[in-house]
């Protein structure tokens, strides 16, 4: 029986949502009120074949863990994408795109290796689900890339980035992401996580960081506050769309007031009953 079957919950929220809110309400609503179906794009399905082929690379034994046995990886990785999800087919419209996709994730999977020695690692957990209900009724979820434990009984959280590492500017709202798996984590039940880590595979970079029981105890005040403003929103039916350079990706421009758009009429549907998370939601791709 899972925590959320276990106590009365009153909403779920992941990472990956609590970060459309604060980006856009606008978007959250698109995604989980309405629900509104996206295209796969190449960059997130890249991102899905990456962290694919890093969790099977565990899977060989430990001398095994070479780059070619990675990148023999790829291909085997990428058909069975395939076969789950065929419209992942349509991405590309030439071999020669295709092929040059393939190229970068095979780039991604090699520099993992610049980063850190496989063959010196035993993940305890790989694609872990982590789950907890704050003191509210609220529901933590989500899906920790890897979670390693020394042999004293401390933990590290780590998780992998198909995009760039971004500037000191934008590092909070890439650590945030990591303190609310920390914080699921240790409202579970478990100690404070000694170390966050982020793998930035598209150039190479580390972003590490050590929580403290003050740490999460702020992002805890953050994610209920959130969550505030979400259940404000849903009472009051207003969705406020917020621009950012990150429009240039978004799918809803044409129902954006921010492009001249004008959004439908709001289901009558709350987030406690659709704020689903699935691993595609989970992997962060930008």
């Amino acid at each position: 029986m899972t925590l959320a079957e276990e106590r009365s919950i009153v909403g779920a929220l992941s990472p990956s949502r609590a970060g459309d809110f604060m980006t856009c309400p606008l978007l959250y609503r698109f995604r989980v009120i309405d629900q509104l179906p996206e295209r796969p794009s190449a960059a997130a399905v890249r991102g899905t074949l990456v962290h694919a082929v890093l969790e099977r690379l565990y899977d060989l034994p430990a001398q095994g863990r070479t780059v070619a046995a990675a990148l023999d990886l790829l291909e085997p990785q990428w058909n069975r994408l395939l076969e789950e999800e065929p419209e992942y087919g349509g991405l590309f419209s030439a071999d020669e795109e295709r092929d040059a996709w393939l190229a970068q994730a095979r780039g991604m999977v090699e520099r993992y290796f610049t980063l850190e020695d496989p063959q010196r690692l035993e993940p305890a957990q790989r694609e872990m689900y982590v789950e907890a209900v704050l003191d509210s009724g609220l529901l933590l979820r989500g899906y920790i890339d890897r979670l390693d434990v020394a042999p004293t009984g401390e933990t590290r959280i780590v998780d992998y980035k198909t995009g760039a590492a971004p500037g000191r500017d934008f590092e909070a709202k890439a650590l945030f992401q990591m303190k609310f798996y920390a914080l699921a984590l240790w409202r579970s039940g478990g100690a404070v996580p000694r170390m966050l880590q982020l793998m930035y595979l598209g150039n190479g970079e580390i972003l590490r960081y050590v929580p403290d029981e003050a740490d999460l105890r702020a992002t805890e005040r953050k994610v209920q506050a959130l969550w505030t403003a979400i259940e404000r929103a849903v009472r009051t039916r207003e969705w406020r769309s917020r621009r950012s350079r990150l429009c240039d990706w978004c799918d809803h421009q044409t129902l954006c007031p921010e492009f001249g758009g004008t959004p439908p009429p709001v289901p009558d549907r709350e987030p406690r009953l659709s704020a689903r998370v699935s691993r595609r939601a989970a992997t962060d791709e930008m």
